[in-house]
Formats: C-alpha cells, sequence, structure tokens
C-alpha cells in the first residue's frame, strides 16, 4: 500500500515512498533486465535503491552509477561476450615470440608448492575486470556505493564460510566481479579479506538487502527458474549447478513474497551460459517490459499525484580522464616493480583514459608473465590519482596437454612443459612431446635480451617420425617413413609486438625408409646445414580462426652442401638428379590476411610459394597437399591430401570466406590455384602437373578440444571428391 495523502510540499516529498528495484543472478539470461530498465525509464519511475547478485550486480551497478535504461542497451548488444568470457587476450597484446605458444593446448596445469594443481574456476576473467572497469571508470572516486547516483549493494558468498557477504563499498568494480564468480567456472575474488565467489549460490534475488536499505515498494526482476527435475539432470555440470543451488532456490521461495511487482521473464530455453544468444534474451527482456510499462507508468502517475511531480534525473559524472601521479603494484614475486611498470608504459604526472590503462594492462599481461591483473585508482589532494597494480603473477612452470587429430598425422596426445627462468633470468625453456601414430619431439630455449624483450635468442631442436603416403597418377602408391632432425638457432629483434626480423642457422637430418615400394623407391640420408635471413609478421586478433589481421613470413636461406648417401631404385631418374649437392639458394614466402565483413563473415586470402634455385634438390622439395600446415617443407593445397605432388617451385594463391553461423558453428568455403615447376622442372616427383585448382568446404564445431573440421575437397586435375578431417591444434 501507498502512504496516504499529506500536507504540505516539504511533507509530501519526505512522505513519498522509496522504490527499490532488485536484480537476480543468471548468468546469460540476466540480460533480460536490461528490458525491464527500459520500461521504468520509460514510465519516468525513480528507483531510490538497486541490490543485485551477479549478473544482476552488473546491470545494476551501472543503472546505479547513472547509465541509462538506452545506455545499458547499447552495451548489452555490442558487447563482444565470446572474447569477455575467455582467458585469452587479443593475439595482438602477445608479445612476437610467444604468440605460437598462445592458447594452443586444451589444458594447462600450474607447478604450484610443488605440485601441479588445477585452480579455483576456468576462468581467471582478465578481459571482464578490464571491461568493467571502462564502463565504471567515471564513478572511479566514489568509494561508498550509497554515494552513487542511486545507492547500491550487491551479494556475493564467502567461500570460507558458505554466507552471504554484502558488498557496499570499496572499489565497485571488484565487488561486482566478487558476485559473479561462479564456482569451478570463475576464479574466486580476494576483497576487503574474503575469498569470495558468486553471490547466486546462497542468495541469488536478494530482495530483503533492498527492504533493509529503506525501500517501501520494491520491483523484483528475477530471470532464473526452479532447480531441474531429476529426469533433466543429465550430466556432471548439470549436479555441481544443482547441488550449488540448492541453498538459493530455498532463499528465493522467501524473497518473492517481499516484491511489490514481482518480474519473472519467460526463459526456459536459455541457459546461465547461453550468451550466444544475448540478442534473443534482451529481446524477451524488452518483451516483458512492454507487458509492464502500463503498470509502471500507473505506479509513477500515481505517485506523482499523490506527493507532487518527481522528475527522475540521473547522469553519469563527466569523467573520461584521470592524471596518474604515483604508483604502486601489489602482489610481485618472480618479477621486478621496474620490469612490471616498463612493460606497461606507464609514465607518471601524464593524463590517460580507461582506455589508454586498459591497453598498458593487456601490454604486461602479453608478456605471459602475469595471470590477473587489477587496477584500483585512489583519488588524491591536487586532483590526481594513485594508481595501485594488484598482479597475480603467473607460476613459472606450466604442464599443458592437447588432443590432435588428423587424418595423415593419425591421432595423438600432445604434452608440454614450459618453464620461464629455469635456466637463465628472462628465458623460456619449454619440451613438448606428440605421442601417437607419429612420434614427435621438441624441445626451445627462448632468451630474452633487454628490458624492452625486444631481442631475443632462440635455440632449439626437433625430431620427426612420420610415414608420407606417395601418390601416382591420383592413387596411393607407396608409404615412406621419414625421419627428420633439426637443430635451430636464430637471433631476432621486434620492432613491435606484431613484426620480428632476424638472422639464423640451422642443421638438418633426414632419413627415407620405404615401407611400402612403388615405381619410384630410394632409401637413405641427407643432411645439410643452411643459414637465412626471416621476417614475420603477424597482427591476427586470435590463434584460431582469426577474424582480422595479417599473418605473414619469409625466409630467404643459403643451403650449404648437401652429404646424401642415397640408394636409387628406378629406371625413371638417375641418382645424380636425386642427389646434387652444391650449395643453393632458396626462398619461402607465407601471407594470410582475414578481412571482416560483418560480426558473422570473415573474408580470407592466402598467399604461399616456395623456390628452390637448384636442379637436382629433390630431396628438399616441397610436399603439396592438405588443409592443415604438419610438417616441414609442405605448401597446404585445398583438394589434394598431403603429399600428393611434389615441386622445387611452387606458388598458391587462396581465397576463401568464412560464416558463423551461429554460436561456435561456422562455415568456410575456399578455392585455390597452384602453379609448378616454373623455375626448374627436372628431378620432380612424378611429374607433378604446372597448373593445379581446387576448393574445400569445411564444417567446424570449435568446442573444447578446438576446431573439429570436417570437409570436402574437390581437385580439377584428380576428379574426384575427398574427405579431410581435422580435430584440435597439430604439434
Amino acid at each position: 500500500m501507498l502512504p496516504p495523502l499529506v500536507k504540505g510540499q516539504d511533507t509530501l516529498k519526505s512522505k513519498r515512498p522509496k522504490i527499490g528495484l532488485t536484480l537476480s543472478g543468471g548468468g546469460a539470461k540476466g540480460l533480460a533486465h536490461i528490458g525491464i530498465l527500459k520500461a521504468i525509464d520509460s514510465a519516468g519511475l525513480s528507483i531510490d535503491y538497486i541490490t543485485g547478485t551477479s549478473m544482476g550486480s552488473i546491470i545494476g551497478s551501472l543503472y546505479a552509477s547513472g547509465y541509462s535504461a538506452d545506455s545499458i542497451l547499447y552495451i548489452g548488444r555490442h558487447i563482444h561476450w565470446d572474447q569477455l568470457l575467455s582467458n585469452q587476450s587479443s593475439l595482438r597484446n602477445i608479445i612476437m615470440e610467444e604468440k605460437d605458444e598462445y592458447a594452443k593446448y586444451d589444458l594447462e596445469l600450474p607447478w604450484v608448492n610443488h605440485f601441479f594443481r588445477i585452480s579455483t574456476g576456468v576462468l581467471e576473467g582478465q578481459e571482464l575486470w578490464l571491461k568493467f572497469s571502462e564502463m565504471l571508470f567515471p564513478v572511479y572516486k566514489i568509494k561508498n556505493f550509497d554515494s552513487l547516483d542511486i545507492p547500491f549493494k550487491c551479494i556475493a558468498t564467502d567461500i570460507s564460510t558458505g554466507q552471504a557477504v554484502v558488498l557496499d563499498s570499496g572499489e565497485i568494480v571488484t565487488a561486482v566481479r566478487a558476485s559473479m564468480a561462479i564456482p569451478s567456472v570463475f576464479t574466486a575474488v580476494e576483497y576487503q579479506g574474503h575469498l569470495l565467489v558468486d553471490g547466486g549460490i546462497v542468495r541469488n534475488f536478494p530482495v530483503k538487502d533492498v527492504r533493509e536499505m529503506g525501500a517501501q515498494f520494491v520491483i523484483g526482476s528475477n530471470v532464473t527458474s526452479s532447480l531441474l527435475p531429476a529426469n533433466k539432470v543429465s550430466n556432471a555440470l548439470q549436479v555441481l549447478l544443482q547441488i550449488a543451488f540448492f541453498r538459493e532456490a530455498e532463499d528465493t521461495k522467501m524473497e518473492v513474497p517481499l516484491c511489490n511487482i514481482y518480474v519473472q521473464t519467460p526463459l526456459e530455453k536459455y541457459s546461465m551460459a547461453t550468451f550466444s544468444s544475448a540478442d534473443e534474451i534482451i529481446e524477451a527482456g524488452l518483451e516483458e517490459g512492454r507487458k509492464l510499462y502500463p503498470q509502471f507508468k500507473k505506479l509513477a502517475d500515481s505517485l506523482n499525484n499523490l506527493y507532487g511531480t518527481q522528475v527522475v534525473e540521473k547522469e553519469l559524472p563527466d569523467v573520461h580522464s584521470v592524471k596518474i601521479s604515483t604508483y604502486e603494484v601489489k602482489g610481485l614475486k618472480f618479477t621486478t616493480q621496474d620490469f612490471f611498470i616498463h612493460t606497461t608504459g606507464l609514465l607518471t604526472n601524464h593524463v590517460y583514459t580507461p582506455e589508454m590503462l586498459a591497453h598498458m594492462v593487456r601490454r604486461a599481461s602479453g608478456t605471459r608473465y602475469y595471470t590477473l591483473i587489477n587496477y584500483q585508482l585512489i583519488p588524491q589532494p591536487d586532483g590526481s590519482a594513485k594508481i595501485v597494480f594488484d598482479v597475480v603473477e603467473s607460476p613459472l612452470t606450466f604442464a599443458k596437454l592437447s588432443l590432435h587429430y588428423n587424418q595423415f598425422t593419425g591421432i595423438s596426445a600432445i604434452l608440454n612443459l614450459t618453464s620461464r627462468d629455469f635456466f637463465t633470468p628472462n628465458s623460456r625453456s619449454l619440451v613438448t612431446l606428440n605421442i601417437g601414430e607419429n612420434f614427435r619431439v621438441r624441445a626451445e630455449h627462448l632468451q630474452y635480451i633487454g628490458r624492452d624483450r625486444k631481442f631475443a635468442l632462440k635455440l632449439s631442436t626437433q625430431f620427426d617420425q612420420q610415414n608420407i603416403t606417395t601418390y601416382v597418377n591420383t592413387k596411393e602408391a607407396g608409404i615412406y617413413n621419414q625421419n627428420y632432425f633439426v637443430m635451430d638457432g636464430k637471433f631476432g629483434y621486434s620492432t613491435n609486438r606484431d613484426l620480428t626480423i632476424g638472422v639464423g642457422t640451422r642443421f638438418e637430418w633426414i632419413k627415407y625408409n620405404p615401407s611400402i615400394t612403388s615405381a619410384l623407391e630410394f632409401k637413405g640420408t641427407n643432411n645439410f646445414p643452411t643459414s637465412y635471413f626471416y621476417f614475420d609478421q603477424n597482427s591476427l586478433d586470435r590463434p584460431v580462426y582469426p577474424k582480422k589481421g595479417i599473418k605473414s613470413g619469409m625466409e630467404a636461406d643459403w643451403v650449404f652442401t648437401q652429404n646424401p648417401a642415397i640408394q636409387l631404385h628406378t629406371n625413371v631418374l638417375d641418382e645424380d638428379t636425386i642427389s646434387a649437392s652444391n650449395p643453393y639458394p632458396r626462398i619461402l614466402f607465407h601471407f594470410e590476411s582475414y578481412t571482416p565483413l560483418s560480426d558473422k563473415s570473415t573474408l580470407m586470402f592466402l598467399l604461399q610459394s616456395g623456390l628452390n634455385f637448384q636442379q637436382g634438390s629433390m630431396l628438399n622439395e616441397f610436399s603439396i597437399g592438405g588443409l592443415t600446415y604438419t610438417f616441414h617443407n609442405q605448401i597446404t593445397f585445398a583438394g589434394l591430401r598431403e603429399g600428393s605432388y611434389y615441386s622445387p617451385s611452387t606458388a598458391e594463391i587462396q581465397a576463401g570466406f568464412r560464416y558463423n553461423f551461429y554460436g561456435n558453428l561456422y562455415l568456410t568455403a575456399r578455392g585455390n590455384v597452384m602453379f609448378n615447376n616454373f623455375v626448374r622442372s627436372d628431378g620432380q616427383f612424378y611429374n607433378t602437373p604446372d597448373f593445379l585448382s581446387g576448393y574445400a568446404l569445411t564444417f567446424t564445431y570449435n568446442f573444447v578440444l578446438g576446431p573439429l573440421e570436417l570437409s570436402a575437397m574437390y581437385c580439377d586435375q584428380w576428379k574426384k571428391v575427398m574427405g579431410y578431417v581435422n580435430i584440435g591444434i597439430p604439434f
């Protein structure tokens, strides 16, 4: 009931009932709250207090800070949720020497206190922190949430006691992040002496808290559903979530009767994780808001008639930048404050926007020395701010695991051990094993030179044992067992995080042994050193299925005298043709680009070329075929399997179109042409055609083990359709 009409304008204002708003948690479904806010704003209804949990705390904190419903609606529709809800920063932030290993493995276990351990959650949420920090930057000076445009509180759960913790002061970004730390999904958050996780575990719908703030009339928006029936609990994750939210379900039963207007948007077909359906969920909330608008409008008009017209004034503080006068870095153990500040590029007594601060954090994270970097801004008397970085350093050693299947390499488990500063400071050492039908092993030591990390020395060695099928007239003709060993040392200079140039020398040893003989049979070994100049560029935004950017590389080689020991059994070629040993120059080139045409479609372009300027370089020719790069001297080609042809000189042009038609489902179409033998045509395997053309159509589901790719290929010269399967990221 509304309080009765009383006389006197001041008395009317003081007696005007306080309106509270409570927004529940619910993950992706919480985006439906935006529609309720839109209806409230449209009706001209003034909100006096807000409480929220999890996603409700995010939406509620923005509204309480001064964002209008329309502004929050724009944010909800334009945020890239897949990026925010991943552990991955944009690949562009990673330093060049680290990009090849970034986000390559399915599981990474840090070595902490003499054991490999699993963290308290899957996601650290670095990008979430940064996005919240950007959005809530205008209220960075406000440390008491009652001083926001609308007084606000959010709920978290103390992991040590299991009790609800009401967060109403401190850093609002940290408070909101703690309120949504879903157990086993996000890592727990340390906040004012507590280790906190999602408040939804114990109080997902905090109506009594808004009542305690002084609300006399409460609008409650609840987007959660009841617990699943037993026959719907079908996997381990559902069991864990069902158990985790037992208490929340009981608490909600007691909270609902405290609402004067209770809103439950019908969202049964969505889950808390379906951010891919964000637009649909937002629209469902808007539709519910349209239904509620008459009720909200009637309430607003009634209040204005009884207590006088109240102008709703919501205003986000006009704060767009801050002058940083001093800094502090907390949590450092393995690295120094000087190193951290230098990697961020922070300069004191300079003015920074929240976007600039986020860029600095990403630069430091790109060194791979830090798992999580948060910052808070402490106002100073002179109007500047002190920035305090709270840093979680990455453990120095990780064990990593992934699975891979390819029709060429077979199924394999890829095991990796990576350690930083193990042999020397400012270094990274790793060993990687590929255990499966084809055995491979690689060891590498990367030494950074200078605190800018622009110079690097890389020493590596690798051994591959692979079975390679040979073809004659489009049919399988034989199988060779190839052993390949390489030792490599190179020195590079990175002008920025996208570009590296350098020089190097490597020694290669190859052994061929036919296991199923063909018309052309040879066996034996060859070894030779090579010196080279190289150029690498990588501005891709992500390592798997990038949407934009360029990746290119060029290598100019001088192959020194070879030492072949080959036994040849054929009437087609003489031994001098296959085993010429004179030094010669060699060039390899690779260029790929990705251009977004829309949020869901990407245009792709690829150029590949390899040139041997030497007659009789047959043992170092380029292998043509395959959709996935898996071994040395390979030039991929849509339409052919690996090793379908070999050529001393080849150049490929490929164009493709990729469409993300739903969630993690993609369809990719590509076509390519290839020109061969244009430098020298002698010494080639099986009369490789001078021209090839082919096509491929690939259906992809990008899941926890990496991309599951099912392809159909066609080559005009072979005139047959072939299937191709690849799962995961290769060695």
